[in-house]
């Protein structure tokens, strides 16, 4: 797997499972979208501490910039 997230889109999405997780625990989202939300939570949390999207892959994005191709 070839990283193709850049520093900023992990930055943001850090944050926003952090957010979700405090919505779902606080009892503001639903029961049957909680589940649904977890599960976000999980992906977004996942490419952001390893740096790689699979969607991006899919449709050939990469945000990650590369300051000297010779590393």
């Amino acid at each position: 797997m070839k990283k193709n997230m850049g520093d900023t889109d992990r930055g943001i999405r850090l944050p926003i499972s952090v957010i979700l997780i405090t919505l779902n625990f606080s009892g503001i989202i639903p029961y049957p979208v909680n589940l649904a939300m977890w599960v976000i939570i999980t992906v977004l949390s996942i490419t952001s501490l390893i740096g790689f999207c699979p969607l991006y892959s899919l449709f050939n994005i990469n945000t990650r910039y590369h300051q000297n191709a010779n590393k």
